[in-house]
């Protein structure tokens, strides 16, 4: 069973997937381990995770390597964050198809242009492109996936950019016209007032996906019962809970002047050992080094 028709079964099945962010292979086997239903491939994580900011500034290439790495390593669907597309509707097609063979259960594409600012970003640059041209685009995707299941995700920004619920709703109609498999409606809102309001002026022709990073008290029993909530993504809590825990243990090192005591509050390196299959690893050497 590919990776689509797994998201689409979970999908189906649960009434609402959860999943979570990750920025390498390690961040998502936690995921896996967590219980987690997919991984999202966020970009916002391998940006922050080469100290550069989420503004169209890693390639496709540098994505899709780090996606390709984490597809090959967990069981779980991984949905691929491909920004705005790397380009139009053409450069959207070669890829879909590259992500596609990648492994991948699903991509989300966005309709903001390129070069895009980060969603949250006080005072971030948030245009929209054309509805027309994202159509397109969307389209584009729908027939260049390589698996008729990847699941197509269109992410309006249309709330992000100020332009209010009508023009959202009227995005993601279109964006379902042409083709997209869920709508992921993105709010920089501290309420979830906003995405709940699309949720119910929603005609529910196909699930809608939230990132709730700005309204954290939406719980995943409130979004199910919309009946029109089909996946949840935490974006970016691989990156900031590792920024949390490095930055502790760090400061604690230099204030004791060595790791006696910070020793104690982190994972064993047998534990390292085990995420990186070692064992496994050594049983296959008694096997088969001869």
């Amino acid at each position: 069973m590919t990776a689509g028709r797994r998201l689409r079964d979970i999908i189906a099945r649960e009434g609402l997937a959860h999943a979570m962010a990750a920025h390498n292979p390690l961040s998502a086997r936690l995921a896996e381990r967590a219980g987690f239903h997919a991984i999202w491939a966020s970009g916002f994580e391998l940006s922050a995770a080469y100290g550069v900011p989420d503004a169209s500034l890693l390639s496709m290439t540098q994505h899709l390597d780090m996606t390709r790495a984490i597809a090959e390593r967990v069981a779980l669907p991984v949905v691929a964050d491909i920004d705005t597309g790397y380009g139009n509707a053409i450069n959207v097609m070669h890829v879909v198809a590259a992500y596609g063979r990648a492994g991948v259960g699903a991509v989300v594409m966005e309709d903001k242009l390129f070069p895009k600012d980060t969603s949250l970003l006080a005072g971030g640059r948030q245009e929209l492109v054309r509805l027309e041209e994202f159509q397109g685009k969307v389209a584009a995707a729908c027939a260049a996936r390589p698996d008729p299941d990847l699941v197509v995700i269109a992410r309006t920004e249309a709330l992000i950019a100020g332009a209010g619920l009508d023009e959202a709703l009227a995005r993601a109609h279109a964006y379902v016209a042409a083709g997209a498999d869920l709508i992921l409606v993105h709010s920089k809102q501290k309420t979830p007032a906003e995405v709940m309001d699309f949720a119910a002026r929603w005609d529910g022709s196909r699930p809608i996906a939230l990132v709730p990073t700005a309204y954290p008290e939406l719980t995943e029993a409130a979004m199910k019962a919309t009946g029109k909530i089909g996946l949840v993504i935490y974006g970016n809590h691989a990156i900031r809970a590792a920024v949390t825990a490095m930055q502790e243990v760090f400061a604690q090192i230099r204030r004791d002047g060595g790791i006696a005591q910070a020793d104690r509050r982190i994972v064993s390196v047998e534990d390292i050992f085990e995420l990186q299959d070692v064992p496994a690893m050594k049983a296959a050497e008694k096997t088969f080094l001869r």
